[in-house]
């Protein structure tokens, strides 16, 4: 695996109600990109404010949904954590992708489809299993290879602390 030193100010859009929103619980019981469900926890993470537009327009588009048809007071908000700086997987390059067995067009696979989180899993696991802190990521929400931005799947091995939390009406628009 290569590897690329990550660090500073993340961002994590989160329900207004969580009560723990750097918490990685959820993805523990049910997984996610980088790890299959009931086997280690994971923050996911995005490196921009733009990434987290991206984020919620994506997962709104899933529910015929825009983001303008929230009620300012109802969507979601963004936290801001502080990540250690540390080496993390590189799964943005082209070098590092391969390395780690992903096609340079990560997220899109060779057709243009998305790559599927199974494929994603084993990866995760691995990187786990060696004692990595996470890994950096391009975005999934904007795939458009080189533009979409980066993510960061930041393992639950040390928490996370919340430094602010933003209203979706002071940080979307």
């Amino acid at each position: 695996m290569r590897h690329l030193t990550r660090g500073g100010l993340y961002l994590r859009v989160a329900d207004p109600h969580w009560t723990d929103p750097l918490s990685s619980e959820y993805t523990r019981r049910h997984g996610g990109r980088w790890n299959a469900p009931e086997r280690f926890g994971v923050v996911y993470l995005n490196a921009s404010v733009a990434v987290a537009r991206a984020q919620v327009r994506h997962k709104l588009e899933k529910l015929g949904i825009r983001p303008e048809d929230l009620a300012r007071d109802q969507g979601p908000a963004l936290v801001n954590t502080r990540i250690p700086t540390d080496r993390y997987v590189d799964a943005v390059g082209v070098a590092g992708l391969r390395a780690i067995g992903l096609p340079d067009t990560y997220p899109l696979d060779a057709t243009g489809r998305p790559i599927a989180h199974e494929r994603c899993q084993p990866i995760g696991q691995t990187a786990w299993d060696a004692g990595e802190p996470g890994i950096a990521c391009r975005s999934a929400a904007s795939p458009e290879p080189g533009v979409g931005g980066e993510e960061l799947a930041f393992f639950a091995r040390r928490q996370l602390a919340v430094d602010e939390v933003e209203s979706y009406a002071d940080w979307f628009w």
